[in-house]
């Protein structure tokens, strides 16, 4: 069964320990504390022996393989922990897999964790691990449900917040969910049980959010023009210059008037974004770029990122933070093409 993060440790306590489970995803902290979850469990059942394989590239399935068919000397129930980092075993991997699933030995427990997960990452494979057990997928939170979230996370420790103090928050941390439960076992360290109003978590919460040069650039990306520009402040305040910043917006501007182009000529747009190594989670992100400017205006703004370029090298007059900010707001907003003049 597929289940949602929100779900999975309550059904994980509902009920005895399954064959096997796949716990996949980007977010490394949800992707974590599933994995945990079922870990303290297998304790709480007994399961006292475990052993861990790392499938990196090279790796021997042959040895999961007899690990799974050799009985514990020490212990009649083990969990085994199969790490995928790419999200994808080969086709021997698969078949240990799935050959698993098809006849679970006695008090055996299959764990597959990984850090890399899209829609085309599953298979046979992980379709017998969720029919045998369970499957969640830890989708990254999105900037809209981060404070439903952050709600839930308060009150699982005992805490609860005004919206406006939620709010603060879900600001300070900028969708950095480790940081986030960090901030939040802090809170209930230093305010147990408490409501908090938005001038005590002001207070309390440090300012968590780790700003850098690849959100700034999906901030522009999704249309966010207020967010990119107050990251940008934040990233001149920490220090950083522009010609060091830019390198990796004016690639994706660059990047997207190649695929304007594409689509303005009825071309494969798909299959250029596949070829641009545009990964399957970003290709929604790079489309509603696509739709809002035509092939002219990204080559204009591939054209207005060489003169920051410039600027930031100390060629040419006029001050490169600002024509930076109005690079980003005109890939954010189409409204803000005239700043580009």
């Amino acid at each position: 069964m597929e289940l949602r993060v929100d779900r999975f440790e309550r059904q994980l306590a509902g009920e005895p320990l399954r064959p096997a489970y796949l716990v996949a995803g980007s977010e490394p902290l949800l992707v974590q504390e599933c994995a945990d979850a079922v870990r303290a469990r297998a304790v709480a059942e007994a399961f006292s022996e475990r052993e861990v394989f790392d499938a990196g590239t090279g790796f021997d399935w042959d040895a999961l393989s007899m690990a799974i068919a050799s009985p514990s000397l020490f212990s009649p129930r083990r969990l085994i922990e199969l790490r995928l980092p790419t999200g994808r075993p080969d086709k021997d991997g698969s078949a240990v897999l799935t050959g698993f699933c098809a006849d679970p030995p006695p008090d055996t427990v299959l764990l597959v964790t990984a850090q890399d997960w899209s829609t085309k990452h599953g298979g046979k494979w992980s379709e017998a691990i969720a029919s045998a057990g369970h499957m969640v997928v830890a989708w990254p939170i999105r900037p809209g449900d981060l404070a439903d979230w952050l709600a839930r996370r308060l009150r699982s420790r005992g805490l609860s917040a005004d919206p406006a103090a939620i709010a603060l928050l879900a600001e300070r941390v900028e969708g950095n969910l480790l940081a986030a439960a960090q901030e939040v076992d802090k809170l209930a360290l230093l305010a147990p049980g408490a409501q908090l109003s938005l001038e005590e978590m002001d207070r309390l919460v440090a300012d968590s959010a780790r700003f850098d040069v690849f959100k700034l650039a999906e901030a522009a990306l999704a249309g966010d023009a207020a967010r990119a520009r107050r990251m940008l402040h934040a990233l001149r305040a920490e220090g950083e210059q522009v010609a060091g910043l830019l390198p990796i917006v004016a690639n994706e501007i660059v990047r997207l008037a190649s695929l304007a182009r594409v689509g303005e000529r009825g071309g494969n747009l798909a299959q250029a974004m596949r070829e641009a190594r545009v990964w399957d989670s970003k290709q929604a992100l790079y489309r509603r770029a696509l739709d809002r400017h035509p092939a002219a205006r990204w080559d204009a703004l591939v054209a207005e990122a060489g003169q920051v370029e410039l600027l930031s090298k100390g060629r040419g007059t006029g001050d490169s933070w600002l024509r930076m900010e109005r690079l980003l707001s005109a890939v954010a907003d189409a409204r803000a093409r005239a700043l580009l003049a």
